[in-house]
C-alpha cells in the first residue's frame, strides 16, 4: 500500500523554516519603530511580496499534510475495523482453550494445563494446541488461519500508526504558528493601510472586464465564479465561500464549473493538463515560481484572478507581475 513518508524526515526543518521566517516578518514590522522616515508604499509592498513567499510554500505544506494525515487515518481506520474481528476470535479461541484447560485441571491431567499456561501469547497460540491434542482438529485450523490474516494485517498498520502519529505532530508544530503567523501579518497589513489607506476599492482590485475575455465551455464558467470571488478575504487553508487561499480559490471556481482540484498547488499541477501560453483560455491555471507555491486563474488578456496573501483580498492581477512556472487545463 502506498504511504506518503516525505513528511516523516522533515518535521524540525519546517518548524526552523517557519521560525526563521516569523523572525524575519518581526525585522520588517519594527521598521515602522526607529527614528527614519516610514518606508515608502513601493518599500512596503517589496517586504511584503519577499516575506509572504517564503510564508506561502510553509501554509501549501501544511495544506498538503492535512490531507495526507487524514487519509492514512481513514487507512488507519480501515485497517483496525478489519483487525477487530479477528481480535474477537482470537479472544473467543482463549476463552475455549482456557475453559478446557480448568477441565484438565479438575480431572487431574496436570501436564497439559502446564503446556497450557506457560505460554500465553498468539504468537505461541498454535503450539499450545497442537500440545493439547484433545481440542478438535478443525479449531486448530481454523485459529490457525484467524492468526495468520491477523498478523498480516497488524504488519500493514504497523507504519501507518507511526506514520499518523509523526504526522499529527508535525501537523500540530505547524497548526500552533498559526496565531503568531496571523499576528505578524496584522502588522504588515497595517502599515500598508498606512501608506495606502483603507478604501479597498473594486477599481484596484479589478481594473479591467473580469472574465476579460470568454471563451465559452467550463472554463469560461470557473473564470466567472473567479470573477464574483474579488474583494473577498484572503484566509490560508480555506476554499470558500468566504475566504480563500490561492489554491483554496481554483479548487472552488472549478468545482462550481463541476470538476474536482485537489487542496494543494503540486497537486492542481499534477491534475491539469500541459498547455502553451499562446493558447492560454480563460480557466487555466497559472503556476508561479519554481516550488509551484503560488497558483492563479486565468481570465484572459494576460489577466488571472487569485488570492495573493493575507494583506490583500482576492483580486486580478497580469500573470507577468510573478515569475510563471507553468501553466495548467482543468478541462
Amino acid at each position: 500500500m502506498e504511504t506518503h513518508l516525505r513528511w516523516t524526515r522533515r518535521p524540525s526543518r519546517l518548524v526552523r523554516l517557519l521560525v526563521a521566517t516569523l523572525g524575519g516578518l518581526s525585522l520588517v514590522v519594527g521598521i515602522t519603530g526607529n527614528a527614519h522616515a516610514d518606508p515608502t508604499p513601493g518599500d512596503i509592498e517589496k517586504q511584503i511580496d519577499e516575506k509572504w513567499n517564503q510564508i506561502e510554500p510553509i501554509i501549501e505544506q501544511h495544506n498538503q499534510l492535512k490531507i495526507e494525515l487524514a487519509n492514512n487515518k481513514t487507512k488507519q481506520k480501515k485497517l483496525e475495523d478489519q483487525i477487530a474481528p479477528l481480535r474477537s476470535q482470537v479472544d473467543a479461541a482463549f476463552d475455549r482453550v482456557s475453559a478446557f484447560a480448568i477441565r484438565q485441571y479438575k480431572t487431574g491431567n496436570v501436564s497439559k494445563l502446564d503446556a497450557m499456561l506457560t505460554t500465553g501469547s498468539p504468537d505461541t497460540f498454535i503450539d499450545q494446541m497442537t500440545m493439547l491434542n484433545m481440542l478438535a482438529k478443525d479449531e486448530q485450523i481454523k485459529i490457525k488461519d484467524v492468526l495468520a490474516s491477523k498478523k498480516e494485517y497488524d504488519a500493514q498498520k504497523a507504519p501507518i500508526d507511526e506514520l499518523v502519529a509523526k504526522q499529527a505532530e508535525q501537523e500540530a508544530a505547524l497548526a500552533a504558528q498559526e496565531t503568531q503567523i496571523n499576528g505578524e501579518i496584522k502588522s504588515l497589513q497595517d502599515m500598508r493601510l498606512k501608506a495606502y489607506g483603507s478604501s479597498g476599492g473594486t477599481g484596484n482590485l479589478r481594473p479591467v472586464a473580469c472574465p476579460y475575455e470568454y471563451t465559452g465551455g467550463p472554463g469560461t464558467t470557473a473564470a466567472k465564479i473567479a470573477c464574483q470571488q474579488i474583494g473577498k478575504k484572503y484566509v490560508w487553508a480555506t476554499e470558500g465561500p468566504n475566504t480563500f487561499d490561492c489554491s483554496g480559490l481554483t479548487l472552488y471556481a472549478w468545482k462550481q464549473a463541476g470538476y474536482t482540484l485537489r487542496h494543494y498547488t503540486k497537486w492542481q499541477y499534477d491534475d491539469t493538463s500541459r498547455v502553451s501560453r499562446a493558447n492560454l483560455k480563460a480557466g487555466d491555471l497559472v503556476f508561479f515560481y519554481s516550488d509551484f507555491h503560488h497558483v492563479g486563474l486565468y481570465v484572459g488578456g494576460g489577466w488571472m484572478v487569485h488570492a495573493p496573501n493575507p494583506s490583500e483580498p482576492v483580486q486580478m492581477k497580469k500573470i507577468d507581475s510573478e515569475p510563471i512556472s507553468g501553466y495548467g487545463r482543468v478541462a
